[in-house]
């Protein structure tokens, strides 16, 4: 009688770790002054699996982490820092996009349809889109994350940062968020760890120091309209920090 083949185990992907990030956090309930609670990775899973199908294949050189969506970015497309030309036109993701629900009547989601510019992303993906043609030079060897999908806001519809939800309803989604953050830098294995923001540093300090990752730790600016450094240059004091932190060369 023959031996009986071995059966592989399948190999863990980045898809896979974004599945059970969501699943951890889509019974979480938000007390006031939370309104209302968007997860792309619900309603725009099929265009962030695109994203990490395309482009998250490792091992990665340097990993990027943002913080959240921006509600005229990943909000929309399901892409971090997702501005919607550049995901369409640079990357060449596209496609429908479904509803939160509930949905805010201020705050609604239009996917691709979106007319609105998300300023971060299109500062950020611009930096990237001109100085690498196409995007597989630079997901070659880069990987853009954000550390939480969720997005909060108010009954008005404004933002709501995780500062302003009481720290017992943020608890759960740290430790989600976490968890997820440390599978992917051990899927991607990267030698430079960069935050977009102090917060993203911090969070990649901390989940590196959980793991005993050795990659170099650094930070960019934030491209946030809301920065007055940023506004009067962003793409050269970014491209100066990543100089320096030799993650590119001059």
């Amino acid at each position: 009688m023959g031996l009986r083949p071995i059966q592989s185990l399948p190999v863990p992907t980045l898809i896979d770790a974004a599945d059970e990030l969501r699943k951890k956090l889509r019974p979480l309930k938000f007390p006031a002054p939370v309104s209302h609670t968007y997860n792309p990775l619900d309603y725009a899973w099929e265009r962030h699996c695109d994203y990490l199908e395309r482009f998250g294949k490792g091992p990665k050189r340097v990993l990027m982490l943002g913080m959240n969506p921006g509600p005229y970015g990943m909000a929309q497309t399901g892409v971090p820092f997702g501005e919607i030309a550049a995901v369409r036109d640079w990357m060449g993701i596209s496609g429908p996009v479904g509803k939160p629900d509930p949905e805010h009547p201020k705050r609604p989601i239009t996917g691709f349809d979106c007319e609105r510019s998300e300023v971060s992303g299109r500062r950020l993906w611009g930096l990237f889109a001109e100085k690498f043609p196409t995007p597989g030079d630079f997901f070659t060897d880069h990987f853009v994350a954000n550390y939480c999908p969720l997005v909060w806001m108010r009954d008005t519809g404004a933002n709501l940062t995780p500062d302003k939800i009481p720290a017992t309803a943020m608890q759960p989604v740290a430790e989600a968020c976490r968890r997820h953050l440390k599978r992917v830098i051990e899927l991607l294995d990267p030698e430079f760890l960069i935050g977009v923001g102090a917060y993203a540093e911090k969070q990649l300090a901390a989940a590196a120091g959980d793991l005993g990752c050795e990659a170099r730790l650094g930070k960019i600016l934030h491209p946030s309209p809301a920065s007055p450094a940023a506004n009067r240059g962003w793409a050269e004091a970014a491209s100066r920090q990543l100089e320096e932190l030799k993650v590119w060369s001059k």
